[in-house]
């Protein structure tokens, strides 16, 4: 058994895969706007990695969970890079709002952002 998809519930799904691929450097897996299905995947992986669906909030389910997670200025989901104060200063450079600057406690270094699709994003430090 292994994890093939998660998801994300986001505002606008194609604003999103703007965003995830555009500023944050994540590749289109599967694009079908005529649906509003966006999937998206880490850069470099093959087709059979691990996809990350930007699911659309309109399930008011989702939209509460994500509204609630936002509201309490919690991290939807957390993205692994290898230095999380380059990754913080290339976002910022291209206007990316986080919480705060990068910090460490004992899980390691993290900071967070604002998706601008509803969520917050947690960089952690790999």
């Amino acid at each position: 058994m292994r994890l093939k998809m998660c998801s994300i519930h986001v505002q606008d799904p194609a604003a999103a895969h703007t965003f995830y691929t555009g500023t944050l450097g994540f590749e289109t897996l599967m694009a079908m706007p005529d649906y509003n299905l966006f999937i998206i995947k880490d850069p470099g992986a093959d087709a059979g990695s691990v996809g990350l669906l930007l699911e659309p909030s309109d399930n008011p389910i989702g939209a509460n969970y994500m509204n609630a997670l936002h509201d309490a200025g919690l991290a939807a989901i957390t993205f692994g890079v290898p230095d999380v104060q380059a990754e913080y200063d290339r976002l910022v450079a291209a206007g990316v709002t986080f919480q705060g600057e990068p910090s460490e406690d004992p899980s390691g270094i993290s900071a967070v952002f604002d998706d601008g699709c509803g969520n917050f994003v947690q960089l952690h430090q790999d």
